[in-house]
């Protein structure tokens, strides 16, 4: 690229500076964990950081590019790519790129950024952009990858960097990239950018200096993105970008790392090297007339009104036809949302709203529900009872055979190393799980959350034996897994989840049970959760139902019990 002049211009009087300190002073609608990556952005900025500092040098290059070279197309087409960013594009560059060590300016902060954006808000383009600059600020013979579920979502920020290179070659030096169908290559510096296809390309082996890993939240397994930060392990400067919308499950990749991020900022989890923007909506409750959901997931909207207008059409057409209300709450609000045409059971957003870090069992009475599957399947234990408010409280464990464990990892899709590990699974048996374990579980209740078991309920479907050794202390009722009989149950518990009137432990197993749980109605539209039309296990909540019948009976209806045969 030709010779640019310097402006000296002050940190404090950067795009990046003033968006950052609008959104912390309220000037600018944004999330909670927007605002406590900004208020860590200002104060290094100002030199308060005793480790970190903004290499103004660094920015005063990125600045002097981004002022010659134009935008290739949309309404701002031929200006300025300076005078045309959006406030959040300019945090993330700057924040990014320009936040160093004191000790050593050339050592980059942030080794991972992470942005949850909604849709059309100039995502992709602002990676394109970013990969542009490191063509120019990274060593030569760097390689960079971009990856993503399939070939063409692969070739998104391909697609987006290419224009810029075209329209801004009176600019560029002549033949200074070379443009190929798989790959783009700047010459002067040997650095060479290619996108990945996760359903083709192997990811291991590759050394990226920076990657992208795009629309992480429709990616199967983690994989791309690991065996991206693996091959990174030399790499002294490693970058990687984890870019994604919502998707309508709460077990994706995407998910897992925008955790990550909210413990970081949080201070749960120590780790500089995460910077992450999180556009999700703080409240999600009156997405039809609070405009806050949409601020919070389109920052782009707030600076450009036609962005703005329509959205507003389209949460009015979300109102107005269901079929539409996924797709809109999903990729335009950042919302977990699964539509009526999911015959969804439960908004798994609403039921996150009952997490609780404690809840107090000592003292309650309290009822155990069993799902016993076939002996190679899962099977599980919940604990039901209410707390001094009358909220439904319940807590459950997983038992899996501890001989299937990767096979069924990989099979359904869920990490049950992880959960075994955080102690909400527990493997037992070899090939088959291990009956004499559960029943241990179960006699050590009481002691182990300080509670009386009143009943324990059961489906008579592979529980007959340990139901006769459990009635040797307990009294042991068959309840029928069956609409006729579960509905109340059923209903119940949707409507306690919907009030948020209940209350679980944080258990991401639980939650994949619960997004898993597909509805069907009977004859007289009692309401069921069919096993066969779930979207993967969900003997969890079939063990709070078998469980909850009983509570309803003995405690809510005050009917007495009648066993259901």
């Amino acid at each position: 690229m030709r010779r640019m002049r310097n402006d000296g211009k002050k940190i404090t009087d950067h795009p990046a500076y003033l968006y950052a300190a609008k959104v912390v002073d309220h000037n600018i609608r944004a999330p909670e964990y927007v605002r406590k990556q900004c208020r860590d952005f200002i104060s290094t900025a100002l030199g308060e950081n005793p480790k970190y500092c903004i290499n103004e040098k660094r920015l005063r290059k990125i600045d002097k590019i981004l002022k010659v070279l134009k935008m290739a197309k949309g309404p701002s087409a031929g200006k300025s790519i300076y005078r045309t960013l959006s406030g959040y594009q300019w945090l993330l560059i700057v924040a990014v790129l320009c936040t160093v060590h004191r000790d050593n300016p050339r050592k980059r902060r942030y080794e991972t950024a992470v942005l949850e954006i909604a849709r059309k808000n100039g995502k992709t383009f602002v990676v394109g952009l970013l990969i542009m600059l490191l063509f120019y600020l990274e060593p030569e013979y760097s390689r960079f990858f971009s990856v993503a579920p399939d070939g063409k979502l692969a070739r998104e920020i391909k697609e987006a960097l290419e224009p810029i290179i075209r329209k801004n070659s009176d600019i560029l030096e002549p033949g200074e990239f070379e443009l190929r169908r798989d790959f783009i290559r700047h010459k002067p510096t040997r650095t060479v950018y290619t996108p990945l296809n996760f359903s083709n390309d192997r990811m291991d082996g590759k050394e990226p200096n920076v990657f992208v890993a795009d629309e992480v939240g429709a990616l199967p397994t983690p994989y791309p993105v690991e065996a991206m930060k693996s091959g990174q392990l030399l790499v002294e400067n490693r970058l990687g970008f984890i870019i994604s919308t919502k998707y309508p499950t709460v077990d994706n990749p995407f998910e897992d790392e925008v955790d990550n991020a909210k413990n970081i900022l949080d201070g749960v989890v120590e780790d500089e090297t995460v910077f992450a923007l999180l556009y999700e909506p703080d409240e999600t409750k009156n997405w039809m007339k609070d405009d806050n959901v949409l601020a919070d997931a389109n920052p782009l909207a707030l600076e450009q009104k036609s962005v703005w207008d329509y959205l507003i059409k389209k949460r009015g057409e979300a109102i107005r036809r269901q079929a539409l209300r996924e797709n809109f709450l999903t990729k335009h609000c950042n919302i977990i949302y699964q539509g009526k045409g999911t015959e969804s059971y439960v908004s798994v957003t609403k039921l996150q709203e009952s997490k609780k870090k404690i809840i107090v069992w000592k003292g309650k009475t309290v009822y155990v529900g069993m799902d016993l599957a076939e002996s190679g399947d899962n099977c599980a234990v919940a604990v039901v009872g209410l707390d001094d408010d009358n909220n439904l409280i319940f807590d459950v464990m997983t038992f899996i055979p501890e001989g299937r464990i990767d096979e069924k990892s990989e099979e359904e899709h869920v990490d049950y190393r992880t959960f075994i590990d955080e102690g909400k699974c527990i493997a037992c048996g070899d090939m088959t799980v291990d009956y004499g374990v559960i029943e241990e579980y179960v006699f050590g209740i009481e002691e182990k959350y300080g509670v009386v078991i009143d009943m324990i309920g059961y489906d008579r479907y592979n529980a007959m034996s340990s139901a006769q050794k459990l009635e040797q202390k307990y009294d042991t009722v068959q309840v029928r897994q069956h609409s006729d009989t579960l509905h109340p149950a059923i209903k119940f518990l949707w409507e306690k989840i919907m009030n948020a009137e209940v209350a679980y432990t944080e258990n991401k197993l639980l939650e994949i049970n619960f997004q898993n749980a597909r509805c069907v109605y009977d004859t007289n539209l009692n309401r069921y959760i069919s096993k066969k039309k779930s979207n993967g296990k969900i003997d969890m909540v079939f063990a709070i139902l078998d469980a909850l019948y009983l509570l309803l009976q003995q405690v809510i209806l005050n009917d007495g019990f009648v066993c259901q045969t």
